[in-house]
This record gives structure tokens, sequence and C-alpha cells, in this order.
């Protein structure tokens, strides 16, 4: 099996910082070789000065996350193996976790107290020996903070990124993104902006942090103990030291995709359990949305309960409407009767038709209605 081992990536082509003109040809990525074993108490600034004498002003620095959390001490000792390591590791994982996103085999996302969605906490049981687990930075913008605080001090002006590896939602792969930044604007806003067809940008922000944090992965590699790069020719303008990696975070209001499976699952078993009996939206509902949540159901619905459509509607804002009867007269057949009433009404509410229950003379009568998001 062959690896691929870069010891440095040219990107070519015309890159121009909007507001000072500074243009460039092309950016170059280089690797630092040569750091050694990082311990606690080490300074990452004199080390990695020491590997790359030919550092220069406006060169971005992507540090790998672990060598800045072994620098910090922000290792947890755990047993060396055996199921007292593994049951050390939960409990670390734990201590790491504000709450758990999704779990699926030994597999467990979660967001971490800095509000990054990843596995396992970004723990890291690599390239560290067996006694010691690697934790995230505490706060990964204040350690690129104080690292390029060093190097100002050296007499050099770059700009930080602190990155790890983090899996995509929705696509295969790792790549490397930013956990903490400074020294370099998180975000290339290119809303206001027209395009060649005349047409204004109004939702393109670029996260060059993160494309930069994974370009420089191309160099450093997982196996080559590379753990720094060097992205050479970006234009960094606009600097604020105030404006690092956190504001990639999506708060929750603005996060469509917030909840974990379980979450996903209690929240709409609870909104289940609370359907609402009132006036109706009047929108149109959907025959071919009722028709599924009628089959989402079916299996779980008592053979003596009977579902037709009711032609006669009322002035309740209802656009369509269900009538449910019972062949089992029993009292048990009439309890069946309500709890597979709400059944059905819980199956249209995932389709977001909302309903309103209503009796009748031999049953229960749905009263349907669409709202904005079934359009």
């Amino acid at each position: 099996m062959s690896r691929f081992t870069a010891s440095s990536v040219k990107l070519g082509g015309t890159l121009t910082a909007e507001g000072d003109g500074v243009v460039t040809d092309g950016l170059e990525i280089l690797p630092v070789r040569g750091m050694g074993h990082i311990v606690a108490g080490d300074d990452l600034a004199e080390l990695i000065s020491a590997a790359a004498p030919w550092l220069a002003d406006g060169d971005v620095l992507v540090v790998t996350s672990k060598i800045v959390s072994k620098a910090e001490g922000r290792l947890a000792e755990v047993p060396a193996d055996g199921p007292e390591r593994e049951e050390a590791r939960r409990e670390v994982l734990a201590a790491e976790t504000a709450r758990v996103v999704a779990r699926r085999g030994p597999t467990t996302i979660v967001q971490t107290h800095h509000g990054f969605v990843m596995a396992a906490a970004g723990i890291d049981a690599s390239n560290v020996d067996k006694t010691h687990l690697v934790l995230l930075p505490a706060d990964p913008d204040a350690s690129a903070r104080q690292l390029r605080a060093a190097f100002r001090a050296r007499g050099l002006d770059v700009g930080v990124i602190v990155s790890d590896t983090m899996g995509r939602a929705w696509r295969n792969g790792l790549t490397d993104v930013a956990l903490g930044a400074a020294g370099i604007e998180p975000i290339r806003d290119h809303r206001g902006e027209t395009d060649p067809y005349g047409n204004e940008l109004e939702i393109t922000q670029m996260a060059v942090i993160d494309e930069l944090a994974a370009a420089g992965e191309l160099v450093k590699g997982k196996c080559d103990q590379v753990p720094v790069a060097v992205v050479r020719g970006y234009p960094r303008s606009g600097i604020r030291d105030a404006d690092g990696a956190a504001v990639l975070l999506r708060d929750a209001a603005s996060d469509m995709f917030s909840l974990g499976t379980a979450e996903a699952r209690t929240a709409g078993l609870r909104d289940a359990a609370q359907l609402p009996d009132g006036a109706l939206p009047g929108r149109p509902v959907d025959p071919a949305a009722v028709d599924r949540a009628a089959a989402a159901v079916a299996d779980a619905l008592s053979p003596a309960i009977v579902v037709a459509p009711d032609e006669a509607i009322a002035g309740s804002g209802a656009t369509a409407a269900l009538h449910l009867r019972t062949r089992d007269m029993s009292p048990a057949g009439w309890m069946r009767l309500g709890a597979d009433a709400h059944r059905l009404r819980a199956a249209l509410a995932a389709e977001s038709i909302v309903t309103l229950s209503l009796p009748h003379e031999d049953g229960i009568r749905l009263e349907l209605s669409g709202t904005e998001e079934s359009r």
C-alpha cells in the first residue's frame, strides 16, 4: 500500500484581499518537521521557530490541537489496558460532554463544553503513551492568541489556527477544521458583493480558517509526526484577535439540525403527547400525506377500527375530516378507539397536518388542516 507524503503543496491562482489591495499569485503549504515529542510545559513558539527558522511575517500556522493540549497539560491518566481502561475512558468522555447528540455502535457523537459537535469529544489515544488520553485544549481561541503573542514577542507577525480532525454530517471521510484562531479573519463575507452575472450574493460566507486547516492537513498527515503546517501567501486583512474560531459555531436558534437522533425522537414523542385541540389554520390538506400517515400506523391499529373519509366539514377551520369507529363495542374497544385515534393524530402531525378530535355518534371525528410547513 502506498502512502502520499507531500514536502509542500502549491496552489496556483490569484487571491485578492478586499480593501487593502493585497494580491498573491497563489498559496504554498509547507510542513514543519523535526519538532519531536511535546510534553507539558513545552514552549511551542520556541520549538516551532527552531524547526522552521524560515518563518516569515504574514505566514499562517496550522497547529494540530494535540500538541497544544500536550504543551498545556490537557491529558487524562488512564490504565494502560483492560476493562479498567475502557471504564476510565467512558468517565473522561462524560466529563468532556455537554450533551450526547447520537450513538451508533461504538461511536458516540457529543457536543463538548466548547460547543463543538464531534466524535468522542475529540478525546484522542493516538501519538501518546498508553497511560494517557489527550483532551482538546480548554480554550482553543485563547491558545491560538497566546501562541500568536509568543511569535510577536519574537518579532514575527503570523496568524495561528489550532486544528483538529472531524467527520461531517452527510459525507464520508474526515477533514481538519479550525478549533481556534488568532491573527486571521475566520470568515470571508461575500454578502453584498456581485457575481460575474450581476447577481448580488446574499448568504455566502466562507469559513476560511476551516479551509486553511484542511489545506494544512495535506502536508501534515496522520503518521508522519508533522504537527504544524505553514500556509504562505494567504492575504490577512482586517485582523482582530477577538474574532476567533468560536464565531463559526452556530447557536441553537440558527441551527436547523441541532437535535441528535435520541433528542429528536424524544422531542417528537413529547410533541405527540401534547397535541392541541383548537381552531385549525384552514390550509389545504394533501391527500397523499393523509394516506402516508394512515399507512404508518396501519399495523398498530386494532383490527376492529375502521377509518374512512368524512365529507362533512364544520366551521373549525378544517379542510378535510376522517371518521373513526370501532366494531368492538365493549369498554375495552372504546378505550382502544381513543388510543388508536391518537396514534393517527401523531402520524398526521408528522406529515404537518394538524387535527381537532371531536366526538361522533358512533366513534371519533378527526378534523384536519394543513400548515405552513406542509405547503
